[in-house]
């Protein structure tokens, strides 16, 4: 796949944004393991873990996309971007739109399912 160019349902961000997203996975990660670091040594309780969903949500979108080089958001909203951050151009075919805005629910359902797993193991390991 040439990284530089879009393909629909496959491909919406190049160079810059993947680095972006690359930061936001490595910043959620940080912020979830500092969590559960201090939720364990403060001897938190085990509900209070479902405030880790939030960085655990960022660190798995974060991968997810920078690994797919594709953005969930860019894919609602009909864009991409392979030039410098901000700059977005339009998707102008509905059809592929329509496979983008698919892709995009995906990244948000499997990103889901890896924060609630997280959030989960934090929760279990907490209440043991």
């Amino acid at each position: 796949m040439n990284s530089a160019q879009y393909q629909p349902g496959v491909c919406n961000i190049g160079g810059a944004e993947v680095q972006r997203r690359k930061r936001v996975a490595q910043i959620g990660s940080i912020l979830f393991i500092a969590y559960a670091i201090f939720a364990f040594y403060t001897d938190m309780q085990s509900s209070s873990a479902v405030f880790s969903f939030i960085p655990a949500m960022l660190a798995a979108v974060g991968f997810i996309q920078s690994r797919r080089k594709f953005c969930f958001a860019f894919g609602l909203l009909g864009t991409f971007n392979f030039v410098e951050l901000g700059k977005l151009s339009k998707v102008a075919s509905p059809a592929d739109i329509a496979a983008d805005r698919k892709v995009a629910l995906i990244i948000i359902g499997q990103s889901f399912l890896i924060a609630l797993a997280a959030t989960s193991l934090l929760l279990l390991a907490l209440s043991l």
